[in-house]
């Protein structure tokens, strides 16, 4: 039972990572393919990670785990937001205004 769990925690962890893969690719600015990258992306890092937590199974490995998701939590939307407005500082328009 704990194996299926462990697979199919890592396989919706893959897959979440592929569509942030692809939505980096495809997308068309840098605001979207931010968004695609740090919602799904994370989402994906979080699930490979529970699956990783599950198979370790001791207080030890799991902290890590845990530690290491907080640390995920923490940074991803801040790298996402300095990203954001490093490029509406520096962008000869600012996003989301109608051009004159």
């Amino acid at each position: 039972m704990i194996d299926v769990l462990k697979g199919i925690l890592i396989l919706g962890g893959g897959a979440f990572v592929l569509i942030a893969a692809i939505g980096i690719v495809r997308l068309p600015d840098l605001l979207t393919r931010m968004h695609a990258s740090t919602k799904a992306g994370t989402l994906g890092s979080l699930l490979i990670l529970a699956a990783l937590a599950v198979n370790i199974g001791t207080v030890a490995g799991t902290s890590k785990v845990l530690a290491t998701v907080f640390f995920l939590l923490l940074t991803a939307p801040i790298a996402a937001h300095m990203i954001g407005r490093a490029y509406a500082r520096t962008s000869t328009k600012a996003p989301n205004t109608k051009q004159k």
